[in-house]
């Protein structure tokens, strides 16, 4: 293995010499620097990382922790994060928690989760990581199962109330207040709302957006049009049947999330009723089988790129002692309207 000693004997340097341009430091001439330089590449010499890291007390490694890699909003935020990562000079140690398998329909529960997460965590410490970016399973407070830990923690898709943990979000009530609006924009006045399980701060949030156009623009609030699903394409079916059965029907619907928007199709498709001409129909999450669907939805894209993209910003500026208010990080990015064709002006048959 080629030393620093064996490049300062060939360069005709000292051993300091050599060190002060492997690191980019000190006063050292330009001609000696170029020898140096052409030493080491003569010689393919290699630094040890490891040596340099136990002596610069800095990895330049973020440890990642996924709460589950199979739910569709993890790829994207990852891709964020490798992205800037090599921007940064950063190193990614990937660790998914599998956790929509290990604690089935649990994943709020700390007493399973936190021995799980702390494992986790103490084997990252373990490998020296800098700091941990944690992007959960939805969003919620996961406060109570993230154990303590002496590196800085930033969590992305999820949050804790802690001051000193940043976070990186999206804004859901905002999101349902301006796909609202644009129903209205187009026309429509008798908007339905399929909600997500009941206990979602996601469907607490979109509804408190949806009531809130609703409020602005003095539609009359009808309760009848409220219905409350469970993410899943069956529930936006069977769920659109029964507003379809009421007596006065409601021109567009507000899917909480893109399965249950074509869910939605494809119950007024078997009801006989056309989309957009008779029913407008929007989503959420901008999922890539909504793009190939007939008729292509509309729908509100989650900012997850730009999640992992700030994330990875986020703990760069922790891990390198730059003055990071938390407080003020608790980011939460907008949302984008994807206009496809499944949302027109009202015909007037309702």
């Amino acid at each position: 293995m080629v030393t620093m000693k064996d490049i300062a004997e060939r360069a005709k340097v000292s051993i300091a010499t050599v060190s002060y341009v492997l690191n980019e430091s000190g006063n050292v001439g330009e001609d000696t620097k170029k020898k140096v330089l052409e030493v080491i590449k003569e010689l393919n010499y290699r630094p040890n990382l490891i040596a340099k890291s136990l002596k610069m007390k800095k990895t330049n490694t973020i440890g990642v922790i996924v709460e589950d890699m199979t739910v569709f909003n993890a790829p994207n935020i990852i891709d964020g994060i490798n992205e800037n990562a090599e921007k940064l000079g950063l190193s990614i140690l990937l660790t998914n928690m599998r956790l929509e398998k290990r604690v089935s329909n649990n994943p709020n529960d700390p007493d399973l989760v936190k021995p799980i997460i702390k494992k986790i965590m103490d084997e990252l410490v373990s490998k020296k990581v800098d700091g941990i970016i944690y992007v959960g399973l939805h969003p919620r407070d996961v406060t109570e199962s993230i154990p303590e830990t002496d590196i800085p923690i930033l969590f992305t898709y999820c949050y804790t109330t802690k001051q000193e943990h940043c976070a990186i979000n999206y804004n859901d009530e905002q999101a349902a207040y301006e796909a609202t609006n644009y129903f209205v924009s187009k026309g429509h006045k008798k908007i339905a709302l399929i909600s997500g399980h009941i206990d979602s701060m996601s469907s607490h949030s979109r509804y408190s957006g949806y009531y809130k156009s609703i409020k602005k623009h003095n539609l009359l609030f009808n309760p009848s049009y409220i219905k409350t699903g469970d993410w899943r394409f069956d529930s936006g079916y069977s769920l659109t049947k029964e507003l379809l059965e009421t007596k006065d029907l409601p021109t567009a619907i507000l899917a909480m999330n893109d399965q249950m928007a074509i869910g939605a199709i494809r119950a007024c498709n078997d009801l006989g009723y056309r989309v957009p001409d008779d029913i407008s129909i929007i989503g959420f999450d901008n999922r890539e089988f909504g793009a190939y669907y007939s008729p292509k939805l509309t729908t509100m894209s989650l900012p997850l790129r730009r999640m992992g993209l700030l994330a990875i910003e986020t703990i760069y500026h922790l891990i390198s002692g730059s003055p990071t208010d938390c407080n003020k990080l608790k980011t939460t990015l907008s949302c984008e309207l994807i206009e496809r064709d499944s949302v027109c002006p009202p015909t007037g048959l309702f």
